[in-house]
């Protein structure tokens, strides 16, 4: 069989069944409208959130209370360093 028969036969099937044809060719478009907004809901979303850190400055420091933990283990008392009223007065410097 060569290829002019096959494009034939296909052109064929087409007008035979025009309706799963049609449906077919929605669920394609649909599929890949759906994928394009996805793609392009979840750039902008990561452009914002980058915009949001950039926002907050290079001069910022997070302190959080508590232990430090490794892979969901406590680490020795001695592996933690503490933050001391020296250093407190020195980032109030800064």
């Amino acid at each position: 069989m060569n290829i002019l028969a096959s494009i034939r036969i296909a052109l064929r099937a087409l007008r035979i069944n025009k309706l799963r044809s049609a449906l077919t060719m929605l669920g394609i478009i649909i599929g890949v409208a759906a994928v394009i907004t996805m793609i392009a809901v979840g750039s902008g979303a990561q452009t914002r959130i980058e915009e949001q850190i950039k926002g907050l400055g290079t001069n910022l420091i997070i302190l959080l209370p508590g232990s430090t933990t490794s892979g969901g283990a406590r680490m020795g008392a001695g592996s933690r360093n503490t933050l001391t009223e020296e250093d407190a007065y020195a980032i109030q410097r800064d």
